[in-house]
């Protein structure tokens, strides 16, 4: 069948520009018909060796390392931004301005100021733009959001979230990027505790007001040899030090403008701990907790269920939950992290098709960043910090 085309500029060729290829090269293959066919027409990185070594393993029809003129070129129609976050606001109001879509990885900017700007470019703009927190997309927490709006747990009362890893817990973990506020922006906050403000918001509502503390448990590292970001990996203990600028770690309360109140860790130096996204949410009828690492399970109770039977209980997610019928057909058969960005693509397709809107989108993206900076402006102070709504 004939079906759309649209070109893709990736900018970025690292983790997250493996995972968006290989999203757009599979999203038709679980989505059919697709809203579109993605072309994976050019990929661009910091040098030309590694543009064009990308391009030929994931799938690019061309590479090249000049981000402007792939925003410039006529034939594209969507820049995707996988870039260290530092790019992530130059980027997106460029291309916006050449009238592109735009995907842009996760946080939107360093701080809610970078992140304004992005957002008044977006307003100004008639393209689709999306952040990409696609941990939203696990279809376990689609369901949980189902039951949530479907009032089953009834008033919301408490949001209970975590993001704990452990990659960078060694002292000898290199000083990635990721490390460095001029580049970062923040550290576990921006990285992984953005993801958890994203689900409350989606789950919950808006955050009114946080009390945070955020520390640095680690002041400085190993300078990496290369400029491959790995995470946790590679690290030389004798190699030369430099100051870490950035949290390690963040706890903050949360006021939400419906009147729950709740909570959210995040750290990178969690031993033990790999990819432990979780949340629990107690309503006044019933309560749902998730846990990333059983992505394919939603506990759930409701004050419905019979006396005699209650107690939380497992629902295994499969087709007949969202976009079930587009993934795997039997339940708890297994997804993982690709299946959260192919929904993501077909999302973000379906959304430049149709001409609605993408979610989340960069006003998404700005109003996180704003709860972000409350946090460390709470932190500094030992006060809690209004987040004022979008102006």
């Amino acid at each position: 069948m004939t079906m759309q085309e649209l070109k893709i500029a990736i900018i970025g060729a690292g983790f997250m520009a493996k995972a968006h290829s290989m999203a757009y090269a599979t999203m038709p293959m679980f989505f059919w018909p697709a809203p579109a066919q993605p072309v994976r027409e050019l990929l661009i990185d910091v040098n030309e060796e590694s543009a064009a070594d990308a391009a030929a393993r994931y799938g690019w029809n061309r590479s090249g390392t000049d981000w402007r003129a792939a925003i410039e070129d006529p034939s594209i129609d969507v820049i995707d931004i996988a870039t260290p976050n530092h790019l992530h606001a130059e980027i997106a109001i460029a291309a916006l301005q050449a009238g592109k879509h735009v995907i842009s990885e996760k946080p939107l900017a360093r701080g809610a100021e970078e992140a304004k700007a992005v957002y008044e470019a977006a307003q100004a703009s008639d393209r689709t733009t999306m952040v990409a927190f696609n941990y939203r997309r696990t279809p376990a927490i689609t369901y949980a959001k189902k039951l949530i709006d479907e009032g089953r747990i009834g008033k919301i009362l408490n949001f209970r979230g975590t993001y704990l890893q452990d990659w960078s817990a060694s002292p000898d973990s290199p000083l990635s990027w990721r490390f460095r506020k001029d580049i970062a922006g923040s550290g576990a906050l921006g990285d992984i505790g953005t993801h958890v403000v994203d689900i409350a918001r989606y789950l919950v509502g808006e955050i009114s007001a946080v009390s945070a503390q955020a520390r640095t448990w680690i002041p400085e590292r190993p300078v990496p040899s290369g400029t491959v970001d790995k995470l946790g990996a590679g690290g030389d203990a004798n190699a030369p030090k430099e100051t870490v600028d950035v949290d390690d770690e963040v706890m903050t309360m949360l006021r939400f403008d419906n009147e729950a109140i709740g909570s959210i860790e995040a750290t990178r130096n969690g031993w033990g701990r790999n990819n432990f996204l979780t949340f629990e949410i107690h309503g006044t009828e019933g309560s749902i907790t998730f846990d990333y690492e059983k992505r394919d399970q939603l506990q759930v109770i409701f004050a419905s269920d019979d006396p005699a039977e209650r107690g939380l209980r497992t629902i295994y997610t499969g087709p007949a939950h969202p976009n079930g019928e587009a993934l795997w057909p039997i339940p708890a058969l297994g997804i993982g992290y690709g299946e959260t960005k192919i929904i993501e693509a077909h999302d973000l397709f379906h959304a430049i098709v149709n001409g609605t809107p993408a979610s989340p989108d960069f006003a998404d993206g700005y109003q996180i960043e704003k709860v972000a900076d409350a946090i460390l402006e709470s932190s500094d102070s030992g006060q809690w910090v209004t987040v004022e709504g979008l102006q």
